[in-house]
């Protein structure tokens, strides 16, 4: 744990493990029933005076469960178990449940990786290609937000698929997306049938596509076993606009949709037969997308589900608005994240100073580690997203890496990444490499 206040950094434990493990939270509930608590009160007592606790965190606790023998949930100091917690009683008790061990992990049919942060970050730093993580890795998974077209996935399958299938290792690869694939709207976005087709026929690959889908609320498919809870890799490509281009928690609803209006046209809600559809009157044309297009919820909370589902996380053919968004939540200084203060092409050089001058001067093709340029941030905050376990912090990237351009050789990339040759009037996107703590 953290140094510093013994009790904030406890909380912060505490909180960490409940929301990672949302079928453990489940079954801790049990624990608390009648017949189970005395016995969970001394496991749990056994369990405090074998770990290794700060002094106060422990006495308290210990106070807390062997002095006062709690018969039921309601014999528990609320104030003090608040104080070291941070939660109600209830909730206190199945966190601790969760953080001591008590309730045993449950079994997924899908393997995950044991290597540690610092293995990944180290085998990371000397991978030009970070997909090639795959092959040093000893789980070969990954999990596609965004997975559109299934184009990256088809790269994906096709790159690594043989040689991990000759080496007798399959490839376990699952995209989620939240286009409808029974919708009119959303065009080219759409899941290829071909590709789909393709991809679940292929030999030694293990392969799911899941549309219609919120990617900030998977329960459900983790509460049926669908998805792994974790993967060695998670990645996003072309992270889309606007939803991750305004970042909530420094900008206020007006200010986005002020900005709205004034970068997309007029919009409304509207119907494309029996649709709902968004309207946006660009110029003098009438454009209709999914209701949700223009949904904001910022980069933040795609930087917490990344890092909770991958132990390492690919940003690919970030836009360059989407990107200045990212950076700025992944540095430590607050001065890059201005309340209220739309980022542009006038205020960026001023707000991220000599970062700025070092990236926008970085070539195509060329790679920098940020925390060569600038201190990373600790803590992530939560974000504000009511669908998404993302009551609470996350913790920090021990390693980010930025690249500059749409593709890299030897490195998969979606169609979307392909098309930016042929934009000469677009910015230059980026690759963003981060290794989550």
């Amino acid at each position: 744990m953290n140094s510093g206040d013994p009790f904030e950094s406890f909380r912060r434990h505490i909180s960490r493990q409940a929301h990672r493990v949302p079928k453990q939270w489940d079954a801790s509930r049990g624990l608390l029933e009648k017949n189970a608590f005395i016995s969970t009160v001394d496991r749990l007592v056994s369990a405090i005076k074998e770990q290794p606790l700060p002094d106060s965190v422990k006495a308290i606790l210990l106070q807390l469960f062997e002095a006062k023998q709690p018969q039921r949930v309601q014999d528990l100091d609320g104030e003090d178990l608040k104080r070291v917690t941070g939660l109600p009683p209830a909730k206190a008790m199945r966190a601790l449940t969760i953080a001591f061990g008590l309730v045993p992990a449950p079994t997924s049919k899908w393997p995950m990786s044991a290597l540690s942060g610092e293995a990944i970050e180290r085998l990371v730093r000397g991978l030009a290609n970070p997909f090639d993580l795959l092959m040093n890795a000893d789980v070969a998974s990954v999990l596609d937000i965004g997975a559109g077209d299934l184009s990256f996935a088809e790269e994906l399958a096709d790159q690594y698929g043989p040689q991990l299938h000759q080496s007798d290792r399959p490839l376990i690869l699952h995209g989620v997306d939240r286009l409808d694939p029974q919708s009119q709207l959303g065009g080219p976005l759409h899941a290829d049938p071909g590709r789909l087709r393709r991809l679940q026929q292929r030999q030694g690959l293990s392969f799911a596509f899941f549309g219609h889908q919120d990617v900030f609320n998977l329960k459900e498919l983790d509460g049926r076993d669908l998805l792994a809870p974790r993967y060695t890799l998670a990645t996003c490509w072309a992270p889309a606009t606007p939803t991750f281009a305004y970042e909530p928690s420094r900008l206020s609803r007006a200010v986005i949709h002020e900005e709205l209006q004034r970068t997309k046209g007029v919009f409304r809600l509207t119907r494309f037969g029996k649709e709902p559809a968004l309207e946006v009157l660009h110029g003098t044309r009438a454009l209709l997308f999914p209701p949700w297009k223009f949904d904001v919820i910022g980069p933040l909370a795609l930087l917490q589900l990344l890092a909770r589902r991958g132990a390492l996380v690919v940003l690919g053919s970030v836009d360059d608005q989407v990107f200045w968004e990212i950076l700025a939540q992944l540095l430590d200084d607050p001065r890059y994240r201005p309340q209220d203060e739309p980022f542009h092409a006038a205020n960026l050089p001023a707000i991220f100073g000599g970062i700025y001058d070092q990236l926008t001067n970085l070539p195509i093709g060329a790679s920098v580690v940020l925390a060569d340029l600038g201190t990373l941030r600790r803590q992530l905050p939560p974000a504000d997203l009511p669908s998404a376990s993302t009551g609470h912090s996350t913790g920090l990237f021990r390693y980010v890496r930025i690249s500059r351009g749409a593709t890299f050789p030897g490195v998969p990339a979606s169609s979307t990444a392909r098309k930016f040759s042929a934009m000469t009037e677009e910015v230059p996107p980026w690759l963003v490499t981060l290794v989550p703590a």
